[in-house]
């Protein structure tokens, strides 16, 4: 006889709360001022200040307010982030990007850091290892060996016997 047990009430509860969380960050996202806010962050200021669009501050800038007015005109219209990023790309130039899309030829800056890094490790193991193999000395002679030798030698080169 085999029995069925049910979930336990608190963990039906903790699943149903996991869900509304879930939903209230998700209606959030698609918020026009978050939306706004995700947009601006990813774009540069156009004049040439290098701070995010969202970011600008400094006194005068007159790209930054017609820049934002653009940004807000176009989440109005409907438009979707892609379509945004792409007509401000069209624009201003690719530099008004904060970061390399990832397609195409800007995939290699996303790829080349990586690609960098992992030949200079794999370069500095493999030279690590020459010089390893390439030690005729590989295995030291124990410390005490190592020290009566170098007494040796500076008696020798001092011309002191050490009292003998």
């Amino acid at each position: 006889m085999s029995t069925h047990m049910s979930p336990r009430p608190c963990f039906r509860a903790a699943q149903a709360l996991a869900l509304v969380v879930a939903l209230c960050f998700s209606l959030g996202a698609t918020n026009s001022s978050a939306r706004f806010s995700s947009l601006n962050h990813r774009l540069m200021c156009a004049c040439g200040c290098a701070e995010l669009l969202g970011e600008c501050n400094h006194v005068g800038c007159q790209s930054s307010s017609q820049e934002l007015d653009e940004l807000s005109a176009a989440i109005d219209a409907g438009k979707g982030d892609k379509d945004i990023l792409s007509s401000f790309s069209a624009k201003y130039g690719a530099t008004v990007l904060a970061a390399p899309t990832t397609e195409g030829f800007d995939l290699l800056a996303w790829i080349a850091p990586f690609a960098v890094f992992a030949a200079a490790l794999l370069g500095t193991v493999l030279l690590v290892r020459r010089w390893s193999a390439a030690d005729p000395r590989n295995s030291l002679p124990p410390s005490d060996l190592v020290t009566e030798d170098l007494r040796k030698q500076i008696r020798r080169e001092t011309g002191n016997n050490g009292g003998v």
